[in-house]
């Protein structure tokens, strides 16, 4: 599985970005996460949607996030609302074929996107 991120950009406190992710080389079920890295911190996971579309998110952006998952386009999206500078990080979109586990771990995950630069000030 190949992923590609975009829509990454820098914005305003207050305001809100919606990232996608394009999958290709795929045909199966499989997990859409959302993960972000900012410098010098560990990565950590955002959300994450299995085939049938149940959404999980991590507690940092519970009530400002929306991700969604498009099989037949193969394609994902999240969207961040009421951004804060703490948001500021490298967002990763990662696939794991199968259903979601229980959390939202990176190890979980062995296929990655390249990240696509959000900046909140």
């Amino acid at each position: 599985v190949q992923l590609v991120e975009s829509g990454g950009a820098s914005v305003q406190a207050g305001g809100f970005l919606r990232l996608s992710c394009a999958a290709s080389d795929d045909d199966g079920t499989y997990c859409m996460g959302w993960f972000r890295q900012a410098p010098g911190k560990e990565r950590k996971g955002v959300a994450m949607i299995n085939n049938g579309g149940l959404p999980k998110y991590a507690r940092s952006v519970k009530g400002r996030a929306t991700v969604s998952k498009d099989n037949a386009k193969k394609t994902s999206d999240l969207r961040l609302d009421s951004l804060k500078p703490e948001d500021t990080a490298m967002y990763y979109c990662a696939a794991r074929l199968g259903w979601c586990l229980d959390d939202i771990s990176a190890s979980d995950f062995p296929y990655w996107g390249q990240g696509t630069q959000v900046t909140v000030s």
